[in-house]
């Protein structure tokens, strides 16, 4: 059976942006099946706004901003979800071995695990090395307000990995 194009152009895109998908469900999973229902939850909200995508922000602005929004929406309701079943799908074994067995990395996702819900944002992209410009457009910030929230969030991760 063969996809449409506008089914091929959305394959390609999940393609191109799961390592952003997998990174940041990642960060506001808080156990393996939660992993796996938040990268669902990313994907079935890109497929409903992928017809919308005007190209207004770079395509990985808005994955990041649909990505942000469906996880921390997903912590809101969670208590209320009934109990899922996992897939067989494994999304851990997705991140590269480097990514994923550094024990630095693991200590620093812990402490990331601590903060809010937009501190994790903030320290996610910054992680990923986007602009404060990139930042404020996907969280819906000024420039000036993801500096000094980015400096905060920064201290207080260092206050905490001291502890």
């Amino acid at each position: 059976m063969e996809t449409n194009p506008f089914e091929k152009e959305f394959l390609e895109m999940i393609t191109a942006q799961q390592r952003t998908i997998y990174k940041v469900c990642y960060i506001y999973a808080n156990a393996p099946d939660d992993l796996n229902d938040l990268f669902q939850e990313v994907v079935l909200n890109l497929w409903k706004s992928f017809p919308r995508y005007r190209g207004d922000s770079s395509l990985s602005t808005w994955v990041y901003r649909i990505a942000m929004n469906t996880c921390i929406s997903f912590l809101r309701h969670s208590h209320a979800r009934p109990q899922t079943i996992p897939l067989t799908i494994d999304v851990a074994s997705r991140l590269t071995e480097e990514e994923s067995s550094a024990g630095k990395l693991n200590d620093l996702y812990r402490l990331i695990n601590q903060l809010g819900v937009q501190e994790r944002a903030l320290i996610l992209l910054w992680l990923e090395e986007c602009s404060y410009q990139e930042m404020a457009d996907i969280l819906g910030l000024s420039k000036a307000n993801v500096a000094v929230k980015l400096l905060r969030t920064k201290e207080k991760l260092k206050r905490m990995s001291n502890n």
